[in-house]
């Protein structure tokens, strides 16, 4: 197995920060788990420092305040990167993304010339769970429309359940990265892709979270329009990553 980093940022978890970290430790015990925690107010930072102090395969980066997911992940990667890890994973605390899909998609990215898997709702034999209509028509008809505008090969491109090839963000320019929140895995992955990487998706079964309350929004949501509306413009007029090389592919 490559030398693993799993990220789990978190902002208000204590409800499922205990099961998460157990079922990603069951999942891939030679992973290690760095839990990177915004200050959160209902005390999942304290209760991450007591799951490392009973785990020496688990880590907790406190961070003074709730900086975004962008900022977050940016973190962890930079860590991944100097500690000389070759493979790095995001991965929700709220329990919608199945640790158990991990080992596939660890075992892609090792056999595979791939430099990002993604865990995909939108490919052949993915799937959500307790999603009411609404809600998956936002998800389609909003990658839908990143994917024509960015010119993508991604059909999950917002997904946030990933395995990344450390090489692949070495190269990756963190003061262009201009996305904070939901925003942030689309371009991390348009960027990847417009750079010539190649972009694996394995299908998951996402399942809408148990505890706790979603962070998404309608404000999200427009954000994200907008980004993607400028990025592509951009990229368009010569601006931005123009079209990518690369090969997004179902697995």
């Amino acid at each position: 197995m490559m030398r693993t980093l799993v990220l789990v940022p978190t902002y208000n978890e204590a409800q499922s920060i205990r099961s998460i970290i157990a079922r990603i430790r069951t999942a891939v015990p030679d992973a290690d788990v760095l839990v990177l925690d915004d200050a959160s107010p209902d005390g999942t930072g304290a209760i991450a420092d007591e799951l490392a102090a009973a785990d020496p395969g688990v880590r907790v980066a406190h961070r003074p305040a709730k900086a975004g997911l962008g900022a977050a992940y940016l973190d962890g990667f930079a860590r991944a990167a100097a500690e000389g890890y070759e493979a790095v994973v995001e991965i929700d605390a709220d329990g919608s993304h199945d640790p158990a899909e991990l080992p596939a998609m660890l075992d892609l990215l090792r056999s595979t010339p791939a430099d990002l898997v993604i865990g995909s709702r939108w490919v052949p034999g993915g799937a959500v769970l307790n999603w009411p209509r609404h809600r998956q028509a936002i998800s389609r008809t909003g990658n839908r429309y990143a994917r024509w505008m960015l010119r993508s090969r991604i059909r999950d491109i917002t997904a946030g359940f990933r395995a990344y090839r450390v090489s692949a963000l070495a190269g990756l320019d963190r003061a262009a990265v201009s996305s904070q929140g939901y925003c942030f895995q689309v371009e991390l992955a348009w960027r990847i892709e417009a750079a010539g990487g190649r972009v694996v998706e394995h299908p998951i079964t996402f399942v809408e979270r148990a505890n706790g309350r979603s962070k998404m929004g309608p404000g999200i949501v427009i954000e994200a329009l907008a980004r993607v509306t400028a990025w592509g413009v951009s990229a368009r007029f010569g601006l931005g990553p123009t079209r990518p090389s690369a090969v997004a592919d179902g697995s």
